[in-house]
């Protein structure tokens, strides 16, 4: 499975542990307070917002905590200025890796990325150095037992889905940022549940990883990245076979 939804689905089983919800619940906050700082606080005139508490929502996070969040952004109570900050650089085997982060410390950030990448074998470049692989979109993964396949197509598609496949167990729906809100909509107007259900970074081409020491360097690399509590989301343009990381 490629590494963008390969990684989410690992993500996913993450925010499900109860101690990793705090963390999970923390980042959210932050994506919320940007979104309403950007956007106003109202979710229905503001996209971003309304992604932000979607995924608020599906970590469990309680109501007063997510509107305390819009009235830090909006300024009606106090709260810290983060800054959206996208490091790249290069994991084991040549992987591409972004790193989207909300920082309210840049002089911090970016050693402490640094640190990470070259601790796991990898090292950070410069800004584009791998970002012209990634396109962002939607991508949404659905249990295979979930659903019919050509009935979820058929939706998808209707819905203004891009694309389709079968991985390791799930369907992997795949839409433009712009088609991502009617497509999650569609799903759950059919009591659809969802594994995963982003805006991330895709890669257009990926590297094959079939070592399983290999693998397990790449997983280092991604769980150090989207541990610290200033990133946002992790993508890799790692392509490895079913099962490889089962045992991890």
């Amino acid at each position: 499975m490629s590494g963008h939804s390969h990684w989410a689905g690992i993500k996913h089983k993450k925010a499900a542990n109860d101690a990793k919800r705090g963390k999970v619940w923390s980042k959210v906050a932050r994506m919320i307070i940007v979104a309403a700082r950007a956007g106003g606080g109202d979710p229905g005139m503001n996209l971003t917002l309304r992604y932000a508490i979607e995924k608020a929502k599906a970590a469990n996070m309680p109501k007063d905590t997510i509107e305390k969040a819009i009235k830090k952004g909006t300024g009606d109570l106090a709260g810290v200025s983060y800054e959206e900050i996208t490091y790249e650089g290069y994991g084991p085997s040549g992987v591409a890796v972004m790193v989207e982060t909300l920082t309210d410390n840049r002089n911090r950030t970016a050693p402490e990325m640094k640190k990470i990448f070259e601790r796991s074998g990898g090292s950070m470049g410069t800004s584009g150095c791998v970002g012209w692989m990634f396109k962002k979109k939607g991508v949404i993964c659905v249990s295979q037992d979930k659903a019919d396949e050509d009935e979820l197509m058929d939706l998808a598609l209707g819905a203004g889905a891009d694309d389709m496949q079968t991985s390791d167990g799930v369907y992997e729906i795949t839409c433009a940022p712009s088609a991502y809100d009617a497509l999650v909509k569609a799903l759950r107007d059919k009591d659809i549940p969802t594994e995963v259900s982003e805006l991330s970074m895709v890669p257009d081409t990926t590297v094959a990883v079939t070592d399983k020491n290999t693998a397990r360097k790449i997983f280092n690399l991604m769980e150090a990245l989207d541990d610290h509590e200033d990133v946002q989301n992790v993508s890799a343009n790692f392509d490895m076979a079913d099962g490889l990381l089962d045992d991890m």
